[in-house]
């Protein structure tokens, strides 16, 4: 870890697959709008959990995390084993009168290769982690720093924003929202998606032309 805390309390599970990253980049492509009408308007987190970093897109797989309220020892211990492409998908049990993410970690994020962060829960040092061009998805932000006792998970499946995100599970979130994708409904989400497009761009056409007439 990149700080000097004992975390026997913080339970890692085993290395689980993640998904490809050509199958990723086909997704992100898309706006979580779109993708969650293909899956009926599921999957998709609480509007409390919201962009805190403007201009920012979010995709990646699910590196879930499950913090005690107000620590942050399991973010640091899941960061050892973050790979490029993940996001951190952090419980924090909508707790928001305590921050567990910050400019610390923020920044080791972007050494890992994490593409983005998703707390329920809150943040702090949001203007320096604008800056660095992370994306951002938390409940709020709040000064107030957090312990790092501990216990929490690695790895674990966990409920954020109301939706539960499992390992390699994959997230998409811009300025609406974030949806999330189980992995074993990737293919079939991405295959659905260009007609849906379809659809769409057909009522703008019709749109236009009525008006135009």
């Amino acid at each position: 870890m990149y700080i000097n805390a004992p975390a026997e309390n913080i339970t890692v599970y085993p290395e689980w697959p993640r998904p490809s990253r050509d199958l990723l980049q086909s997704l992100a492509t898309y706006p979580p709008a779109l993708i969650g009408d293909v899956r009926k308007r599921m999957d998709m987190m609480s509007a409390d959990i919201r962009c805190l970093t403007p201009g920012t897109r979010l995709a990646g797989s699910v590196l879930p995390i499950q913090v005690w309220e107000g620590d942050n020892l399991a973010i640091h211990r899941g960061l050892d084993e973050a790979k490029p492409g993940d996001v951190l998908v952090i419980s924090g049990n909508g707790v928001t009168n305590r921050s567990v993410f910050g400019g610390i970690l923020a920044e080791i994020c972007l050494r890992k290769g994490v593409t983005g962060v998703i707390i329920d829960g809150a943040v702090r040092d949001i203007e320096e982690m604008n800056d660095m061009g992370l994306a951002v998805f938390a409940r709020g932000t709040v000064p107030a720093g957090p312990s790092k006792n501990g216990p929490g998970y690695v790895g674990k499946p966990v409920a954020c924003g109301n939706v539960v995100c499992n390992p390699g599970d994959v997230v998409i979130g811009d300025a609406d929202g974030i949806v999330v994708i189980p992995q074993a409904e990737l293919i079939e989400t991405l295959q659905a998606l260009p007609g849906q497009e379809d659809i769409e761009r057909s009522i703008r056409t019709r749109i236009k032309e009525a008006v135009a007439s």
